[in-house]
């Protein structure tokens, strides 16, 4: 019997709006019937995870459990989330409903380690996100030896995230690629796109060939596709 997908969103509204883009073209069907039901809470009331990670901002524990409610109320046996630093606060969310979770940060290193070995592999993620280990922490515990961005790197890969979450796209991308360039001279392969956003702007732009990338929202689609019983594409 097949399952229903429920997806945690608004973190950004674009984000979760490929997340469902992807869940659809990675499914295999013949028609609309072979696709998964999914319910999408666009919750855009939920604070801004890194603000709050970093400094004084509000807590985006309670929205978070609210879209969790409102998805099991809706009907999901399954719960999603396109937003990387958000997990560092689901351990409280999933004590408040019955719902399994599917860990994006987790299938995400477990298809690096699948398809790259322990070869060295960079992240590109928002501050919140390396400042809570969210990563790091799954990284280690699989002995994969990663490379974070200098902070140099670091702020235009924030730019950019920042820029795709206000609507701006018409984006000068040298820094971004010059942190691309940084980490690949330091003996990076692959690179961890562990940020929505950049996601997005993995679809928006034509980015360097000179390591793979890993997109954490194609890892959480095709993982959601799984979950809720239905084929993906090869």
């Amino acid at each position: 019997m097949k399952k229903t997908i429920g997806i945690i969103g608004g973190m950004g509204p674009l984000a979760t709006v490929k997340l469902f883009e992807k869940i659809v073209l990675n499914t295999r069907a013949d028609s609309d019937q072979d696709h998964p039901r999914t319910i999408i809470d666009s919750n855009t009331r939920i604070p801004d995870r890194t603000r709050n990670i970093l400094s004084d901002g509000e807590n985006p524990t309670n929205e978070l459990i609210e879209s969790a409610r409102c998805l099991e109320r809706a009907g999901a046996d399954f719960l999603t989330m396109p937003c990387n630093t958000a997990h560092y606060f689901m351990e409280e969310v999933l004590k408040e409903v019955e719902l399994p979770f599917i860990d994006m940060i987790k299938e995400t290193v477990n298809t690096v380690k699948k398809e790259f070995g322990s070869s060295k592999v960079g992240i590109f993620s928002t501050d919140g996100t390396i400042s809570s280990g969210v990563y790091t922490k799954v990284l280690q515990k699989e002995g994969i030896e990663y490379v974070l961005p200098s902070p140099q790197s670091q702020k235009a890969i924030m730019e950019l995230i920042y820029n795709i979450k206000k609507g701006q796209y018409d984006n000068d991308l040298t820094r971004f690629f010059t942190a691309i360039d940084e980490l690949h001279s330091q003996g990076v392969q692959t690179i961890i796109l562990g940020c929505t956003e950049l996601s997005v702007a993995a679809d928006m732009y034509k980015f360097p060939d000179s390591v793979n990338y890993v997109d954490a929202l194609v890892v959480l689609a095709r993982e959601a596709i799984i979950g809720a019983g239905c084929d993906i594409n090869s």
